[in-house]
């Protein structure tokens, strides 16, 4: 009988014990994918099937595109006209130094995960490669931490999954500990709210997406402006990048 590779159960201790680690040191972003493959168990699969069950979505399915090496061309990232999500993707590359690959390379510095073709593996790697056009898209900064908590608390709405919600909820309660207010709390909430209202970014065509401009492609999306995130920022100054557990990948 044929080995499963797939996790299908939930491994509470490790994303326990992860979760630990990751609110000593916050820049340890590797336990934040430990936390992702401990808890994830299935998401893969039943977001696979919501996938698959358009005629777009097979499409997409059917290409099985691996998002990071396209991303990380700098000749496409450089083709993308200006005021298009593509622009505001590559501006956000450069003020950031963030990469498609090295965010790919950070998820797996702990040599866990095993490269797989498998369809369920590869939209788990979508959701991944598209993590930095969704802070494009959403407004979460991607270098500060109430930004990369809000947009956990996002996907989380958007593609399910309790490794999301663990980490976003770690991080709030956190907050509430360092900064003594709600603000952050808040804008969390906000965040998951809006991956609600939002259209499933995960069945995006990417490529056309990217093309599109980025004002028209948040009305169309149903991404508002996060009020409450704002508000955070400004109330919170500095300790909106305090050290917790959701710090941006490199």
């Amino acid at each position: 009988m044929a080995e499963t590779l797939i996790p299908d159960r939930r491994d509470w201790k490790t994303a326990r014990a992860a979760l630990r680690t990751l609110l000593r040191n916050g820049d340890d972003t590797t336990q934040v994918f430990v936390i992702m493959r401990a808890l994830n168990a299935g998401n893969g699969k039943r977001n696979y099937a919501r996938l698959v069950r358009s005629f777009e979505g097979g499409e997409i399915a059917f290409a099985q595109i691996e998002l990071a090496d396209t991303l990380s061309d700098p000749a496409y990232i450089a083709s993308f006209k200006p005021g298009t999500v593509g622009a505001a993707y590559r501006d956000f590359l450069a003020a950031t130094g963030y990469s498609a690959m090295g965010l790919a390379e950070v998820s797996n510095l702990d040599k866990a995960e095993v490269p797989m073709r498998h369809p369920y593996a590869w939209f788990g790697r979508r959701i991944r490669d598209t993590h930095d056009i969704w802070h494009t898209l959403t407004g979460y900064k991607a270098d500060e931490t109430l930004g990369e908590a809000c947009l956990v608390a996002f996907s989380y709405a958007q593609v399910g999954g309790l490794g999301w919600a663990f980490i976003a909820v770690g991080a709030a309660l956190k907050s509430i500990v360092v900064t003594k207010r709600l603000a952050f709390a808040r804008a969390v909430w906000e965040g998951y709210r809006s991956g609600r209202r939002a259209a499933w970014l995960a069945g995006e065509d990417y490529p056309a997406l990217l093309n599109e401009p980025i004002a028209a492609a948040r009305t169309r999306l149903n991404i508002g402006e996060p009020i409450a995130y704002r508000r955070a920022q400004a109330t919170l100054g500095a300790l909106a990048s305090y050290a917790s557990p959701v710090n941006a990948p490199a």
